[in-house]
């Protein structure tokens, strides 16, 4: 059955900021059915000239940092200073729940019913880069709408990170005191993504145990090469809850993007963005192809079986499946 919709009805919408087609594009670049991923091109390709103004903020957090507050917080402020935000999550790890945002977006309810805002969960996903690409669309079509700020928030640690990390132009650490030394593999990675660190809860009487682990980030962020000569990371603290050093943290974020605009850094940013993102469409295209090609899933199970039984090494076992693939590709007509 062919899409309900040409691709001008999309493209008007989002252009038009209609919330409903707003909503209904994005559940398009979500769908796996190859005509509407076809349409979900055409779309994009559509509104690629009217992407690219936006602020691109990435949020992560250590469990218990207090995520969903700060995200509200921040919103409230950004809204309150004139912008208009969309917020979108990327969570490959729950199938069930389609993560963690969906219980994001009733915590943060008033940001939900503030007109200026926009909250969109990302679909679950059993692969990271899947997940990954449609967050990205996802954001580019959010441009278009007019949103001027985009923050994507990362739920779970480890990779999901890095993909982040690799689509905005700003990428914050929120962080905790006394979180205990279980995390300290994760605060490693985590610096080194990090464009600036946030330690919320800097509240009542956790003021000083907050500021000391301030400094404790601080130091391990002098240890650390900064990935840019124009911005050195900040440490700051605030509280979500009662929104102080909210207002420093946004300007940390406008700082940032007027330094590395004014050195061509973030242009470039986006630049090699772009291709990494191609290169990894390829990549996960290629890999589908080989998966769905007729020649291939017929050698696979025994190949398997062979390579489970250690009478074929991985590295032949490979070679034979990239051979049926590409004598198959030289054959055609």
């Amino acid at each position: 059955m062919a899409p309900k919709h040409p691709s001008s009805y999309y493209t008007g919408g989002v252009l038009a900021r209609d919330r409903r087609i707003l909503a209904k594009t994005i559940t398009l670049l979500e769908s796996s059915r190859p005509d509407h991923q076809e349409l979900a091109r055409e779309v994009l390709d559509g509104l690629m000239p009217h992407t690219g103004g936006a602020i691109r903020l990435g949020i992560t957090g250590v469990p218990g940092a207090g995520k969903s507050t700060f995200i509200e917080s921040l919103g409230r402020h950004v809204t309150g200073q004139g912008h208009s935000l969309a917020v979108l999550a990327i969570d490959p790890s729950s199938r069930r729940s389609g993560g963690s945002v969906l219980a994001d977006k009733t915590r943060m309810e008033s940001l939900s019913m503030n007109p200026a805002a926009y909250i969109r969960p990302s679909p679950a996903g059993t692969t990271l880069g899947g997940v990954a690409r449609k967050t990205r669309e996802s954001m580019l079509v959010c441009e278009a709408a007019g949103f001027d700020v985009v923050i994507v928030e990362t739920v779970g640690v480890g990779q999901s990170e890095t993909a982040v990390a690799g689509m905005v132009d700003f990428f914050l650490v929120l962080m905790i005191a006394g979180a205990g030394d279980e995390i300290q593999g994760i605060k490693k990675g985590l610096m080194e993504l990090a464009d600036a660190v946030a330690v919320n809860k800097a509240d009542g009487d956790n003021i000083q145990a907050a500021e000391r682990a301030r400094r404790d980030y601080l130091s391990a962020l002098h240890l650390l090469r900064p990935a840019s000569q124009a911005w050195s990371p900040p440490v700051l603290t605030c509280s979500a809850t009662t929104m102080q050093g909210i207002d420093g943290l946004w300007q940390a974020v406008l700082d940032h993007r007027e330094r590395l605009s004014a050195t061509g850094e973030l242009q470039e940013k986006r630049r090699t963005q772009s291709l990494d993102w191609m290169w990894s469409m390829i990549e996960e295209g290629l890999k589908e192809q080989f998966q769905a090609h007729a020649g291939v899933q017929a050698m696979l199970p025994g190949v398997l079986a062979k390579v489970a039984r250690g009478t074929l090494a991985p590295g032949a076992a490979a070679a034979e499946l990239l051979d049926a693939c590409r004598i198959s590709i030289l054959n055609r007509p």
